[in-house]
């Protein structure tokens, strides 16, 4: 039986369901079943981006379910991501056709600035300089969204917004938007709850998404001495408490707090699991003892490129 995953309204109207697959770190090869698996089972939001260099497999998988008649692609909310090196305005769109030529669709629900940093343009997607040193671009975000915002008019995609942006670059994109973002996309788990982000979010109309909601323990960068999330005693307790599974907590304790949430496993099983949260509720207790995990633990914070003017974690949120 296809899990029913309730959606939430975006601020232009449109409806974005409340939980999704994520894909970063699925390899080729195993990521073309996990979605197949994720839509026969029910998910309708697959997240993605151009960086994660398999979206010609997360394409197969939603040209096939189509195909076959599983769904239909107004069923489907599909969202990818603008990469550094495509910040120039006339690249923009460069980016997203490429993207849309990988996936085989002719438009994206949702689209995002994937961080506000730009790279070097018209090379590789990861630039450096023979010390193995990143290499920049001078592009202001604001620019890149203005762009973004033709993208919408010639209608390539349905909605736009922004990730890893802090406070300060939210609130500049708002002044000179004539549209405004309508998901911001952000590390978001019991570690890091965001919630000043949240309720600044909250307070601008604009929905938040949580990336790597369970912590992120297969980030290429983790270190073996690094705190599980999911083996957290606090959340182990919970747990048995709850009959439910850490990752099944986590998950709908970000739900329960409006967040949209895309965890990424390419397990049939973890599938069905993660999204089987829709037949209970966390009590007002249970969510104060998750709120008060949080400690600041940031997972992904790209410290190689900490020196670039728009590296967005430099300020308190």
């Amino acid at each position: 039986m296809a899990a029913k995953v309730p959606s939430v309204a975006l601020n232009n109207g449109r409806l974005m369901p409340v939980f999704g697959l994520g894909t970063w770190k699925s390899k080729p090869g195993e990521v073309t079943k996990a979605v197949k698996d994720a839509i026969d089972v029910g998910y309708r939001h697959i997240d993605g981006a151009l960086a994660y260099q398999n979206e010609n497999e997360v394409g197969d998988a939603i040209n096939a379910k189509i195909s076959e008649g599983v769904v239909k692609r107004d069923d489907l909310f599909v969202v990818s991501k603008l990469w550094n090196t495509f910040h120039r305005p006339d690249l923009v769109s460069v980016g997203l056709k490429k993207t849309l030529a990988d996936l085989r669709l002719d438009y994206l629900d949702l689209y995002l600035i994937h961080w506000p940093q730009g790279y070097k343009e018209e090379g590789e997607l990861f630039p450096k300089d023979a010390e193995g040193k990143f290499l920049y671009s001078d592009v202001d975000y604001v620019d890149t969204w203005k762009a973004l915002e033709e993208c919408v008019k010639q209608g390539l995609v349905k909605s736009i917004g922004i990730s890893n942006f802090n406070s300060q670059q939210i609130e500049r994109i708002l002044s000179s938007a004539t549209i405004k973002p309508a998901v911001l996309q952000v590390e978001c788990h019991p570690y890091l709850n965001q919630k000043k982000l949240l309720e600044l979010c909250k307070s601008k109309g604009i929905t938040v998404t949580a990336y790597s909601p369970l912590g992120s323990p297969d980030r290429p960068w983790a270190k073996p001495d690094d705190p599980k999330l999911l083996d957290d005693p606090k959340l182990v307790e919970l747990s048995k408490k709850l009959n439910k599974s850490p990752a099944q907590i986590i998950l709908r304790w970000q739900v329960q707090r409006g967040v949209i949430v895309i965890p990424k496993t390419v397990n049939k099983t973890r599938l069905i699991e993660n999204i089987d949260i829709f037949d209970f509720e966390l009590s007002q207790q249970d969510m104060d003892y998750i709120n008060s995990m949080d400690c600041g633990g940031r997972a992904c914070v790209l410290e190689w490129v900490k020196d670039h003017k728009h590296y967005p974690f430099n300020i308190e949120f």
